[in-house]
């Protein structure tokens, strides 16, 4: 399997995949020093800066899309703006964008998964509003008519899967 990295920081997806037989293929990260970390321990890894400059229909198709978007406005340590009102969460979508032209640039095939790193606050943010929005969108992707409800007590459970005919 192969894997990208978006929003990359210093590789701990690709740390992780490589230690699991996943090979890192490409990355996203405009930091420096994380970069340089990056390159040191994933030489071959490709790296492309700016994730608002990727067009996922152009960057070689992986098995396995990985990204913790920048997530202040949603943690408990930040402002807690939320995703429509944060600036930097607000990159989420361009994860899923890229996911969505890498879907229609191989017919659906790749990427098979997509991982989103969380933080403490993504369950409340918004009322909850947010991780709601976070799984619909990662949804749609592949199963565009479908709509998450928020939980009735307006609790999150810890863990739990979506899935579909996509």
């Amino acid at each position: 399997m192969k894997l990208a990295s978006l929003f990359d920081g210093i590789s701990g997806f690709p740390l992780a995949g490589s230690r699991h037989g996943i090979e890192p293929v490409w990355a996203s990260e405009i930091e420096r020093v994380p970069v340089e970390i990056s390159k040191r321990h994933f030489p071959n890894m490709k790296h492309y800066g700016d994730v608002t400059k990727i067009n996922g229909a152009e960057v070689e198709p992986v098995d396995i899309i990985t990204f913790g978007s920048p997530c202040q406005d949603l943690s408990v340590a930040g402002k807690r703006a939320g995703m429509g009102e944060g600036t930097r969460s607000g990159l989420f979508s361009e994860a899923v964008r890229i996911i969505k032209e890498m879907r229609s640039g191989t017919n659906g095939t790749y990427p098979r998964y997509a991982v989103w790193e969380n933080v403490p606050g993504a369950f409340s943010s918004n009322k909850g509003e947010d991780f709601r929005a976070v799984i619909e969108s990662l949804t749609k992707v592949a199963e565009e008519t479908v709509s998450i409800p928020l939980p009735k007590d307006g609790r999150w459970e810890p863990a739990g899967l979506v899935e579909g005919d996509g």
